[in-house]
């Protein structure tokens, strides 16, 4: 920089410490400052500055064919990372690269995948959903006759429970954040409001559960309360505009907003009213949770507020002593992001950073804080506040309520540690 970027940089009031920029100073001198930070990474023109730029190749001549179905550019390698690349006959993740992306929409074919046997290959216009059990009348819908009931759209998250388990490791697991967080992902989803359905079949009084159950090999089945049905359960038939996709349920699934990613049953067949919960094993082996002493957390639903920083993190170099963006996830499973903290210090001291819009209810929220960062090791951590007053937790309050570390664990919403060296690299710590 020059003397003068140098002075107008040093103006910048800090609003935590290593570097946090108040970002309210920034914007409300937006033109003045920008200059000075952009000046710091781009490049200098030298020479006749007034001269034009050189035309490039692709500028001198006809471009590519366009295709039925568009596809990201060659020069991108944005891909999820997958735990069972040869397909074999045992349970297969796919896990979303949030640290390569931004915003809070998840592409379709970037979507976090959990399946126990792979997808089935559904013949749509043989599938059916029947709503049975404690109703007044059992109903069987085609995807004909589900196209004909008015239709709702929303954006919410779904989160696998066993996200982010590696946080309750003995030591700190070096992974990327697609490793550690890639089991969560948000999109916009359309279909019919359960609730319709349901109101339709009449609910007898004595019903208080259903039994939601998939068509896949291993016929995944969870109960899940009456009261979260009637609220905002959607049987979902489109994701970001189209179809849902093979791996996500087609041609149908449920969308339980803000509950625990299993209970969101792809390739959804059968719906049964029921006095209480059946017991599966999907809510006594599986998916319960151990706490300190002799106890276990069972039919625990919703994801806790949970925060991370997706930029700068592990893989994602710092070029050099400069002006750069922290910018990361946020959200609950209760509601609303209320507010995000990030701290370049460890956690002694911390800033707010902004929320971009619109911040929706159970949904990805971006947040982003302006940085100055002069080189020197830091750690970056976030950390974040819901509308229900939810906060969440440091690892030294996880480990009081559960107990000292053994092996990783689900609904893990610790704050995340990324401890950046003198040469710009990152990795995960606890702090």
């Amino acid at each position: 920089m020059t003397s003068k970027q140098e002075s107008l940089s040093s103006q910048i009031p800090d609003v935590a410490g290593n570097g946090l920029i108040n970002r309210r100073a920034l914007l409300g001198r937006g033109v003045l400052f920008a200059g000075a930070a952009v000046t710091g990474v781009g490049s200098s023109l030298t020479g006749a500055a007034a001269d034009p730029l050189p035309v490039d190749p692709w500028s001198m001549g006809p471009g590519e064919k366009i295709p039925p179905y568009g596809v990201p550019a060659k020069y991108e390698k944005v891909v999820r990372t997958l735990t069972n690349p040869n397909g074999e006959p045992r349970t297969q993740q796919a896990r979303t690269p949030h640290h390569l992306l931004n915003g809070t929409i998840t592409p379709n074919g970037l979507h976090f995948v959990v399946a126990r046997t792979g997808f089935p290959d559904i013949d749509p216009a043989k599938h059916r959903l029947v709503i049975h059990g404690l109703v007044k009348q059992p109903l069987v819908f085609d995807l004909e006759a589900l196209a004909r009931y008015p239709m709702v759209t929303r954006i919410n998250f779904i989160e696998c429970g066993g996200n982010s388990a590696q946080l309750f490791s003995k030591d700190p697991v070096q992974q990327n954040v697609q490793a550690i967080h890639g089991l969560l992902s948000c999109s916009e989803w359309t279909g019919v409001r359960l609730s319709t359905l349901l109101e339709e079949a009449g609910v007898d009084p004595k019903a208080k559960w259903l039994l939601a159950e998939g068509a896949d090999g291993p016929s995944m089945n969870r109960s899940i309360p009456l009261a979260k049905a009637l609220d905002d359960a959607m049987i979902a038939l489109y994701q970001n505009g189209e179809r849902i996709n093979p791996a996500q349920g087609y041609p149908m699934r449920l969308l339980l907003p803000g509950y625990e990613g299993n209970m969101n049953v792809k390739w959804l067949h059968r719906i049964k009213l029921v006095e209480e919960p059946v017991m599966a094993i999907n809510e006594t082996l599986q998916y319960t949770y151990r706490v300190a002493g002799p106890k276990i957390w069972q039919f625990f639903y919703p994801q806790e507020v949970k925060s991370f920083i997706t930029h700068p993190s592990p893989g994602l170099t710092l070029k050099g002593a400069g002006f750069y963006e922290i910018s990361g996830l946020a959200y609950s499973g209760n509601g609303r992001v209320s507010k995000v903290m990030v701290s370049a210090d460890g956690g002694k001291t911390w800033g707010e950073a902004a929320l971009d819009a619109p911040v929706l209810s159970k949904a990805l929220t971006r947040f982003r804080m302006p940085w100055r960062w002069d080189g020197q090791p830091v750690v970056l951590q976030s950390r974040a506040w819901d509308e229900a007053g939810n906060i969440q937790p440091t690892r030294a309050e996880m480990i009081a309520a559960r107990g000292e570390p053994r092996a990783p664990m689900g609904h893990m919403n610790v704050i995340t540690s990324w401890a950046i060296d003198s040469k710009g690299e990152a990795k995960h710590v606890f702090a």
